[in-house]
Parts: C-alpha cells; sequence; structure tokens
C-alpha cells in the first residue's frame, strides 16, 4: 500500500530530527498536527481539550486526543498509536505526553514555542524531566517551504474555490445591497466550487470523507470609507452610488486544509478620481513585486519592487507585500524589509497591493503565486483592472 502524505512527511522529519540532534518532538499546532499525522481535530483548546503529537527520532510517533475524538482520529489517520484521554480522569492529556516522553535516551525535545498554547508549554517545562526542551521550529518551517507537485495541485483546487468566492460576491453587488448580503454569497459560491471537487474525486483521497467543503470563518469584508479599517467584517451597512467595497478571502480561502491570500475590490456605480488612483497604484505595485519573482530572487528585493511604485506615485508602503503561504496563513519566508531568504521552486506566497489614506478610503489587491524557475504561476486568476459595478 503506498504510503499516506503524513507519513512521508514524517519519516523526513524523523531524519531531519536526527541530523539535528533531536530526540523526540512535541507538536500542539493543528496545522502541523495535520502535515504529519493526515488529522484534524474540531476541538482545540478553547475549549480545554489538547491534541498532542508526539513524533521520536526512532519509533512510531503517538497522537494525543479527546477521547471523544479518538474514533475520528482512528478512521482518519495513518497513526497506529492513539491515546484517548478523558475531562478530570487520570492527570487528563499530561500523563500520556510524559509517557511518550519522559523515557531514557531522550535527552532533547524539539517544539514549535511560538505555535505552543501556553498551557502546553508551561506543563512541558514544569515536566520533572532532564530532557532539554528547545525551539525548533525551523525545522518544520523549512520542510514546508517548497510544496510537492501533490500539494500544488490542492493549492490550484483552493484557487478555484477562491475565485467562485469573489464571482459569487460580485454577483450580489449592487447599490442599496447590505455588506452581509455580499458575505453570504460569497459563502455560498465557495462552498459550492468545494463541493463540486469533491464531488468529482470521490474516493480518491482518504481524507475526502472527512474535508468539509463549507466555507467558514468570518470574512473581511468592508466597504466606503471603512475600507480604511482594512480588516473590518461584513455589517448591515447598505453599498451607496461611489463606494468601494473591499472583499478580503484570506481568513476563508481554505479547501483541504490549504490555506491561500485572495482580494478584489470593486466600485458601486463609479469610482472617485483620488480612489480610482489608489487602486491602480495598487496593481502596479503588486504587478511590480510579481515580475521580480522567480527562483533565486531574494524576498526583501520583491517587497522593494513593490515600495518603489509606492512612492513614485506619492503613497507610502503600510505593510509586507506578501507571506509564504500552504498549511498555515501565515508561513516562511515573508516579502518584506529584512528577509533575506532566496526563493525557490515550489514556495507559494500570498502576493499584496495596498494602500490606506487615513479616514477615507482604502484600496487592495492580493493574489496567491506558486514560484517557477523563471517566474511564478497564478493560483488566484481573476481580473485585476479597475471595475465599476
Amino acid at each position: 500500500m503506498a504510503k499516506r502524505s503524513g507519513q512521508r512527511r514524517t519519516e523526513e522529519l524523523q531524519r531531519r530530527m536526527k541530523d539535528a540532534g533531536l530526540n523526540a518532538f512535541v507538536l500542539n499546532d493543528a496545522d502541523s498536527i495535520f502535515y504529519f499525522a493526515d488529522y484534524w481535530d474540531y476541538l482545540g483548546m478553547e475549549f480545554g481539550r489538547a491534541t498532542l503529537l508526539v513524533i521520536p527520532a526512532d519509533g512510531e510517533p503517538v497522537l494525543i486526543t479527546p477521547l471523544m475524538e479518538s474514533e475520528m482520529a482512528r478512521r482518519m489517520t495513518w497513526l497506529n498509536d492513539i491515546r484517548p484521554w478523558m475531562d478530570g480522569v487520570d492527570g487528563e492529556w499530561g500523563k500520556p505526553l510524559t509517557a511518550a516522553i519522559a523515557k531514557p535516551g531522550i535527552r532533547r525535545i524539539g517544539v514549535e514555542w511560538n505555535k505552543t498554547h501556553p498551557v502546553v508549554h508551561r506543563y512541558l517545562t514544569a515536566m520533572q524531566t532532564s530532557a532539554k526542551i528547545e525551539d525548533a521550529w525551523r525545522i518544520i518551517s523549512d520542510m514546508r517551504m517548497i510544496k510537492t507537485p501533490e500539494e500544488i495541485q490542492t493549492m490550484r483546487e483552493a484557487g478555484q474555490v477562491a475565485v467562485a468566492m469573489v464571482k459569487a460576491g460580485r454577483d450580489v453587488i449592487s447599490e442599496r445591497a447590505c455588506e452581509y448580503e455580499v458575505a453570504l454569497a460569497v459563502i455560498a459560491g465557495g462552498t459550492r466550487k468545494a463541493a463540486e471537487i469533491l464531488k468529482a474525486q470521490g474516493n480518491r483521497d482518504p481524507l475526502n470523507a472527512f474535508f468539509s467543503p463549507t466555507i467558514y470563518n468570518l470574512q473581511v469584508l468592508n466597504s466606503g470609507e471603512h475600507t480604511c479599517l482594512v480588516h473590518r467584517r461584513s455589517t448591515v451597512r447598505p453599498l451607496g452610488k461611489g463606494d468601494p467595497i473591499y472583499l478580503c478571502f484570506c481568513g476563508i480561502a481554505n479547501f483541504k486544509n490549504t490555506k491561500l491570500g485572495f482580494d478584489r475590490q470593486f466600485y458601486v456605480g463609479h469610482a472617485p478620481d483620488d480612489q480610482a488612483k489608489a487602486y491602480e497604484t495598487t496593481v502596479k505595485a503588486q504587478q511590480a513585486a510579481l515580475r521580480e519573482m522567480r527562483s533565486g530572487a531574494i524576498a526583501e528585493d520583491i517587497n522593494a519592487a513593490a515600495v518603489e511604485v509606492y512612492k513614485a506615485n506619492g503613497y507610502g508602503p503600510s505593510y509586507r507585500t506578501g507571506r509564504a503561504i500552504g498549511f498555515s496563513f501565515l508561513e516562511e519566508p515573508q516579502l518584506k524589509v529584512g528577509d533575506r531568504t532566496p526563493l525557490r521552486a515550489g514556495m507559494a506566497f500570498a502576493v499584496d497591493g495596498g494602500i490606506t489614506v487615513a479616514g477615507a478610503y482604502g484600496a487592495r489587491i492580493g493574489d496567491s503565486v506558486v514560484v517557477t524557475e523563471k517566474g511564478f504561476e497564478y493560483l488566484t486568476d481573476y481580473p485585476r483592472e479597475l471595475t465599476v459595478l
């Protein structure tokens, strides 16, 4: 039987752990657990329920999960060693975690401190063990930088879902339509496209029976002068003539646990001259950055290309030009000042353009792309020109 994606990744992590001298890795982050275990749950630490993955440098990994999630875990994951725990009983998740790592020969334990819940962090640092616990996040971050062909194909599918969202939202944008009505259309359009893809794939992927097509999370969507607020969510505000309306899909463009960045902005009935200039500048800045994108380019140099466009048009940059994406909404490297990482084919980024005029309006554009040897491939290929509806 062919190995599952998570199993192949786990074997690669174990090889890298040996090179780094680590004896075990403890993971608490849901994205990382999915990456290695092909498993995700729906009751995390916000409900007081920890799911943990312990990967030894040698031997079989251990998945520690709440009892109520354990049956789903057995059906989803390729792992054999699943250790359920119950609330208030026998040390809860702490006892199986201690049993998995407090062993002779385990002297160095890697964690992702920036992704470890404070409760788990406190437990690990208070454990009575002679093992050294150290931040080894970069080992996993480096693994996730270069996407496999299989992962890139899933990202293309996520791009289809994202484009379906913007098309559905655009169809209902008009004077007097309320922001929340646009958001509802976005959710429905993306859900239908995701379901269409999953149905067509059938049982090709053993996890397809567990992936939900339903688009979720609270979308960033704002209009009028509130576009200068950037991350406000949809309200009952009705759209008026001359309003910009900004749709950001970065928190909801999530298909089969693959996450993209994507932004589009439209104008209702009319685009005022100053706003049209700002919007067209954001597109020019984004495209200037993308022209620099190829294997071997330096991350901060791509950001610098966008900054030059802003300056030449009388604006200042307001944030980074982009971020790596994949199994998390934010991965490494980032297209920002100070990041000297050379790009490599197979890296994936959300690449943005954005201008904020405080108290007045904002203008934004964003796409997800995959780096190639000589350039890039769009994952979210949808028109970028100024559009009045």
